[in-house]
């Protein structure tokens, strides 16, 4: 059973999915960032691969991939992050990256690295599950999970396939546009949760919107396996850039928060 598999094995636990930009502000900043959500209780850690372009994400996150980025973060020191943060934990890791990257890298190199390095998942967002053929190929390979996003405007056939060819767990995006802190979790995001479960077995994780312990307790309430956060993260990161310190405590204290209104606390 994989590192994913074992945080979902529990039945009516909702998994808490954090997630940070690697290398920001700085590799060793970020490795602390780790830790401190790891240490809140963090069930699967996601770590955005920063990238000059990143489609599918809001001001917030743009933001940190262009810290991360001025600090001299490449694939080289996003892969040292994810030895030292296995050295530290035995918590999942998941990449968020974009094809461009991994294609530049090479598929086999890139996976092989990967999966060297500790990496549990990647998630590729903006390749379409048409196109993934020889990315999963290789996922398999090295025992790493490909995962996908699911969004509101995805087909019932489309959803088949993506589930067809999945692993780990499905990213159902709960909001249409990029991602962002939002005042409440929609009506369709529990559709579109009601909708994949029809189709799949996989755990299904809601994210793109998500920031606050209400948002949690109504997507674990609504069946949610797992709740993914990342701009609310992020902004604590980017507020307190200068005092790392208590920077690492607010993480802590909210994902404890996050964790308690899923009805699941503790370090994993």
């Amino acid at each position: 059973m994989s590192r994913i598999q074992k945080v979902f094995e529990t039945p009516g636990k909702t998994a808490f999915i954090g997630f940070a930009v690697a290398g920001d502000p700085d590799e060793a900043t970020s490795l602390r960032i780790a830790k401190a959500l790891i240490d809140g209780g963090t069930d699967i850690l996601e770590l955005g691969v920063p990238f000059s372009d990143p489609v599918a994400d809001g001001p917030t996150i743009q933001q940190a991939d262009e810290r991360a980025l001025a600090a001299g973060t490449t694939p080289d020191t996003v892969f040292r992050l994810v030895k030292e943060i296995r050295a530290y934990s035995g918590v999942p890791v998941v990449f968020l990256t974009y094809y461009n990257i991994v294609y530049r890298r090479g598929i086999e190199r890139f996976y092989r690295e990967a999966s060297e390095a500790g990496v549990d998942g990647i998630l590729i967002a903006d390749m379409p599950v048409e196109e993934s053929g020889e990315v999963t190929a290789v996922a398999a390979r090295y025992g790493i999970d490909p995962i996908f996003l699911i969004t509101q405007t995805t087909s019932d056939d489309r959803i088949r396939k993506i589930a067809a060819l999945a692993r780990g767990y499905l990213y159902l995006v709960s909001v249409l546009g990029v991602t962002g802190v939002r005042e409440q979790v929609s009506s369709g995001a529990i559709d579109l949760l009601n909708r994949v479960r029809r189709h799949t077995k996989l755990p299904l994780a809601l994210g793109f919107g998500i920031s606050t312990p209400d948002h949690a307790g109504t997507c674990a309430a609504a069946g949610a396996d797992g709740v993914i956060v990342g701009s609310t993260i992020v902004d604590i990161i980017g507020s307190n850039l200068g005092n790392p310190g208590e920077m690492e405590q607010k993480l802590r204290d909210y994902v404890v928060q996050m964790k308690e209104a899923t009805g699941s606390t503790g370090r994993t």
